[in-house]
């Protein structure tokens, strides 16, 4: 099997740059993509996710950013959020996010708001699920959406139990999938991994997959000998539904799992 194509980052549009962290792994994919927003007739920009502490790409963040009005985070996940606080104290600006222990500044950010720098609107869309305070960003000059870790570019995400919520990830793929289609958006940036120009397709099959998903978790445990399945079966169903997967993936796994488990306990 031929190894994916590396992703390096790049311009987008009109408005976004993606600069790519250096901190590749196997939960980060090609690592964090931080995405500088510009407005187009101005060197003022929005910064989303400044990824990690490490002061060579904070240095590629400034070279692509210009005069930064503020940072957004799409949650708090530390390859996401870690350098957030100090990249804005060193432009002297705000950290918004849904989270009021990541921010910086008596700003928040949440459902609805509009961020505007210039001409530059960036719209915010409640999509928890992945964690609870999981935000996406439209910007609706590049018929765009930044989805964080809720859709990534490559392979699909993890419902981080017990914090993400597989009903609100449901919920907030399905959201994002009507957004796509009233507002013509076409093209997802994502927080890992490249970027996807068929934003229906994309969204399309995470919901095909996690239907999936869901039925094999509902055969795996129904599978299990009784004292396993009354006990805690997560891990038993994780070597069931997941034995195709590099066990070093299992214990993201299993938070997937046990997030499937609370739903379809919920669900009857």
């Amino acid at each position: 099997m031929s190894s994916p194509t590396p992703w390096a980052g790049g311009a987008f549009g009109d408005t976004g740059t993606c600069v790519l962290a250096p901190n590749a792994g196997m939960m980060t994919l090609d690592g964090t993509n931080t995405w500088v927003l510009r407005d187009p007739d101005s060197s003022r920009s929005v910064v989303v996710d400044p990824g990690p502490s490490i002061e060579a790409h904070l240095s590629a963040v400034d070279a692509a950013a210009g005069d930064v009005s503020v940072v957004l985070l799409t949650h708090h996940h530390a390859d996401h959020s870690e350098a957030a606080r100090e990249y804005a104290e060193r432009h002297g600006c705000g950290v918004r996010a849904l989270d009021p222990a990541y921010r910086l500044g008596s700003e928040g950010l949440g459902e609805g708001d509009v961020v505007a720098v210039g001409d530059l609107e960036v719209h915010v869309v409640a999509t928890p699920g992945h964690t609870s305070d999981s935000l996406s960003f439209v910007v609706p000059q590049d018929r765009a959406v930044l989805t964080g870790d809720t859709v990534l570019g490559r392979g699909t995400t993890v419902v981080a139990h017990p914090d993400g919520q597989l009903g609100a990830y449901l919920s907030s793929l399905q959201r994002l999938h009507a957004l796509c289609g009233e507002q013509g958006i076409t093209t997802v940036w994502p927080g890992h991994g490249p970027v996807i120009d068929d934003a229906l397709g994309a969204l399309d099959f995470y919901l095909a997959h996690r239907e999936q998903r869901l039925e094999q978790v509902r055969e795996a445990l129904a599978s299990l000998p009784p004292s396993s399945a009354s006990d805690d079966p997560a891990r038993a169903i994780v070597e069931i539904v997941y034995a195709d997967v590099d066990p070093v993936l299992w214990g993201a796994a299993e938070l997937s799992v046990r997030a499937q488990l609370a739903y379809l306990a919920t669900a009857g």
